[in-house]
Order: C-alpha cells, then sequence, then structure tokens
C-alpha cells in the first residue's frame, strides 16, 4: 500500500472557505463593538454635558436673591446674588448665556466660562421667567448635539427643567 501525503485541492479550499468565514464573522464583531463604543461616547458626551449646565444653571437660580430683568432674555438668564461678592458691594450678579454653540456662566466683572465642552454644540438655550404671587421661578429648556460629521453618530439631548429662587 501506498499513502500520497498531503491535501487535495478540494481539502484546501474547504480550509480557506471556513478560515475567510471566521474572519468575516471576527471582522464584523470588531466594527459593530467600534461602531457601538462611538455612539456610546456621543450619547454620553452629549447627556453629561447637557445635565451639568443643568444642574450647575438650577444651582445658582436657588441660590439667587431675584432675577435681574432688565438683561434678562429668553436667551440670556441674568441673576442678582450674594453670592460671589466683589469687595465693597452688597449684591452681584451672574449672567448665563450662549458663547457661539457653548453655555457660558459669567460672574460680575470676570470672564466668561464655559460650561459644556466643544464636542458638543448647543442650539436651543431658551429661560422663561415665571412669576406667581411674587414666588419667582425660571424654566430652563436646553437642546445639545454631538459634533460629528457622521448621521450614524449623531446624538441630542433635550433637557427643560425649572427651579425657584430662594425665598429671602
Amino acid at each position: 500500500m501506498s499513502f500520497k501525503k498531503g491535501f487535495t485541492t478540494v481539502e484546501v479550499l474547504v480550509f480557506i472557505s471556513i478560515l475567510l468565514l471566521v474572519f468575516l464573522i471576527v471582522a464584523g464583531f470588531i466594527f459593530w463593538f467600534n461602531y457601538s463604543n462611538s455612539k456610546a461616547k456621543a450619547d454620553r458626551e452629549v447627556l453629561e454635558n447637557s445635565r451639568s449646565a443643568i444642574e450647575t444653571m438650577l444651582y445658582e437660580i436657588k441660590g439667587a436673591e431675584s432675577v435681574y430683568t432688565p438683561t434678562t432674555t429668553s436667551s440670556q438668564l441674568s441673576l442678582r446674588t450674594y453670592d460671589y461678592l466683589p469687595s465693597g458691594e452688597g449684591t452681584s450678579y451672574i449672567d448665563f448665556f450662549l458663547c457661539g454653540t457653548r453655555i457660558c456662566f459669567k460672574k460680575e466683572s470676570q470672564n466668561p466660562v464655559f460650561l459644556t465642552s466643544d464636542a458638543i454644540e448647543v442650539t436651543t438655550l431658551e429661560f422663561v421667567h415665571i412669576s406667581i404671587n411674587g414666588s419667582d421661578s425660571v424654566r430652563i429648556h436646553l437642546v445639545a448635539n454631538y459634533k460629528t460629521s457622521s448621521l450614524e453618530l449623531a446624538s441630542s439631548a433635550d433637557l427643560t427643567s425649572t427651579a425657584s429662587l430662594r425665598s429671602y
């Protein structure tokens, strides 16, 4: 009896086909995992930035003495507060507004500070001053989007919240 060592052409083709199929499945899983990770990052970035900005604004509203109506508009909120007092002053003013596509927080006589990162763009920032029987509240509506050129990674957050000013 003589035995030939080696593989037949059919065996080699079956092996290559199975190897190629396994490679395609693994590659597809890697691409899907990468896409899912990028999408989750975009969602997280928008939501965390928007939530942090809203929480900062709500904290300052709750501690404010009053809404400073001469400079408050639907796109800017000005508050009179006892916090952040310049020397020799009895009250101070703080403002929230859009600086391009980012939310800014400005304390009296200081430069504005960004509350949102440059990875997101705020498309809507609206303030509504609500006054009922001498009790003041402010409703905030914020819409932010993740900055990306890919429609697949598009993410946005639409948040609305209301806070009452402290009663002195």
